[in-house]
This record gives C-alpha cells, sequence and structure tokens, in this order.
C-alpha cells in the first residue's frame, strides 16, 4: 500500500499560541468557545481552523472513525495512501501545534447551559462547557446480514469504487446487489476491470436498458440469492449461492447503507432525517444550512454526520469551512458584546 512519500511530522510551531489558560487538574477548562465532537478529519480540520483563529478549542474523540478497516486514504491530494490513523495523528499534531486540545472520551449528552451556551457531558464524568459546538461524529456503515462480509470490508469487499477501485484493478470484481444502487455501482467498477461480476440476489432486476448496458460493456450477470461470502488465508475467495453453487472472485462491492451518528444531540430535539433516493433510503444524515449550522443556534455540524457521500477530503474541506463560519459567528458575539460593553462605561 503507498504510503505519503513525504511526511511531515513536524507542523508549523504557532508564533502566537492560544492565549487561553491551561486546563485544570480534570484536563478539561471550565468553558471553550468551541467543542468540537469527533476527531477524524472533518472534526480535526475545523479544531484546526479555529485553534489558528485563536479560538479555544476541545476535540473529543470516541476513536472510532468509519474508515478504520481501511488500509490507506484515497484520493488525498498530499496524503495519498496514507493509514488512516496516520492522518489522525498527524491532524492532531497540528492542532496541538496552535494550542487546541485533543481528549479521548465518549460524549453523551449536549445541553443547553445557563448562559445560553452548551455543557458536555462525557461518558467518564466529565462535564465542559461551550460557546459552540461542532457535530463531526462522521456515519456508520450498515452491511447486508451476510455470513462473512463484514469481516472483509475495508479490505476486499468495499463500497466506494473511488475509494478502493484502483487497489482491485484487472482483478476478478464481484458487485452484490443490496440496494437499487447495484446497477450504478456496476457499471463504476466496469471502470477499473474487465472482470466484472453482478450478484442480482433476489434484489435487484434490471430493466431492458440496463440489460443492454450490462452486455455491452461485458459485465456477467448471476441470478438467486447469495448465501455467504468465503475467505481462506485472510483473502475473499468468492460468493457462495443459496443454490449451493460458488464464484470464484478476488473482491467484492456492496452498496451499505450510511447513517449519522447524532446520538449526543438528541436531547436539544435534532434527529437524523432519512436520505432517500428515488424512493430509497440509503442511510440518515442531520440538516444543516448552506454554513454548516443546525437548526439549533450554535449547533454546528460538519462531514459524513451531515452529507453521507462525502469522502475524507471532503470531510476536511467540509470541517475547515464550518470552523470559519463558527469563528465568524463569534466575531460577531464578541464585537455586539463590545459594543453593549462601551455604551454602559460611564462617559
Amino acid at each position: 500500500m503507498q504510503t505519503n512519500p513525504n511526511p511531515n511530522p513536524n507542523p508549523n510551531p504557532n508564533p502566537n499560541p492560544n492565549p487561553n489558560p491551561a486546563p485544570d487538574a480534570a484536563g478539561l477548562r471550565d468553558r471553550y468557545d468551541v467543542v468540537v465532537i469527533g476527531g477524524a478529519a472533518a472534526g480535526l480540520s475545523a479544531a484546526l481552523t479555529l485553534a489558528r483563529a485563536r479560538r479555544s478549542v476541545l476535540v473529543v474523540d470516541a476513536g472510532q472513525p468509519r474508515n478504520t478497516p481501511a488500509d490507506g486514504v484515497h484520493n488525498y491530494l498530499g496524503r495519498e495512501g496514507t493509514p488512516p490513523a496516520d492522518l489522525v495523528a498527524i491532524g492532531r499534531r497540528e492542532v496541538g501545534g496552535y494550542g487546541g486540545e485533543v481528549t479521548a472520551g465518549l460524549v453523551t449528552a449536549v445541553d443547553r447551559g445557563a448562559d445560553g451556551g452548551f455543557e458536555v457531558r462525557l461518558d467518564d464524568g466529565r462535564r465542559t462547557g461551550a460557546r459552540h459546538v461542532l457535530l463531526a461524529t462522521g456515519a456508520r456503515d450498515e452491511l447486508p446480514d451476510l455470513p462473512g462480509l463484514a469481516e472483509r470490508f475495508g479490505r476486499d469487499v468495499l463500497h466506494c469504487p473511488y475509494c478502493h477501485g484502483w487497489e482491485v484493478r484487472d482483478q476478478a470484481v464481484g458487485v452484490l446487489a443490496s440496494t437499487p444502487m447495484a446497477m450504478h455501482q456496476v457499471l463504476l467498477l466496469r471502470q477499473w476491470s474487465a472482470d466484472v461480476t453482478l450478484f442480482l440476489n433476489d434484489v435487484l432486476e434490471p430493466t431492458e436498458a440496463e440489460w443492454e448496458q450490462l452486455s455491452a460493456r461485458g459485465i456477467a450477470v448471476v441470478d438467486g440469492a447469495v448465501a455467504a461470502v468465503e475467505s481462506a488465508d485472510d483473502r475473499l475467495t468468492g460468493v457462495r449461492l443459496a443454490s449451493g453453487s460458488f464464484v470464484p472472485r478476488a473482491a467484492l462491492a456492496v452498496q451499505t447503507r450510511v447513517f449519522a451518528q447524532v446520538g449526543p444531540l438528541e436531547g436539544l430535539g435534532l434527529r437524523a432525517e432519512d436520505f432517500e433516493v428515488g424512493g430509497t433510503v440509503f442511510g440518515t444524515y442531520l440538516p444543516t444550512d448552506a454554513k454548516g449550522e443546525t437548526s439549533v443556534p450554535g449547533l454546528w455540524a460538519a462531514g459524513n454526520v451531515a452529507d453521507v457521500s462525502t469522502q475524507v477530503i471532503t470531510a476536511a474541506a467540509a470541517g475547515m469551512r464550518a470552523g470559519a463560519q463558527i469563528n465568524a459567528a463569534l466575531v460577531t458575539q464578541d464585537t455586539a458584546a463590545a459594543v453593549e460593553t462601551g455604551r454602559l462605561a460611564p462617559a
């Protein structure tokens, strides 16, 4: 697996470190400008932007990124092939270099504070205040309930051609239909391999036009339900049908359903909404406005939690954008407070 040929282990030092006081003995300040929930690409990118804006920022990371099974991050310019854990480690160093803080933990609840901000509670009993909160908890993939499938996910069972297509190029690739998106996926994967088989799995019935497309592209089609995905010597070997027949494959693509992880914000009335295409629900997401703010003022979301289709590089971009928008909102609040203080000052 290709790794980044020019890693930068020493992020640029911040010549003007954050002027906020150090954390207390419990490891957290009483209050931050922003608490970021989730420490992968979106959360760390937002935290970096905010720390560079001299905001006090805390990232609470449960250590459960969606791309944990993957060998490397792809289509990320300048970091192509970097293992996901390495990218997180680099991001943490960069955030810390500008005075941002990262702590391991699971946020269990976010409530309104008495001062109009928010109180953030962790599963270990710690709590802190925040003027704004950014949710960057990502999403979870739901796979079809099929023996042998989950164990290979992120390796030779894949869901995103742009994430893993190059790694399975010219191999015997199967596409397991679990949603109507299988047709779209199989045509995409034909770009990377001439040996592609579509397993209808009693889920998909191609239209006449789709049958013509499959034939024109030389894509084999296997009818009948799939019973299991089989492996040997830590490698996928093929697909076992309910009929008992076996089709050798070196890799298998599947359409996952992607569900936003919104749990900590449910106490404030926020709920994930269905992401639906053509009458089929492909997962859930947390709606935001164009700036990344949710329907609750001061609560923001970025990355997969707000967009099920985003990849690592676009999640990082969404985090940077949200961080800038949050800082702009804080500047507006700070300015209004300064104006009010000036009006109340003695002449």
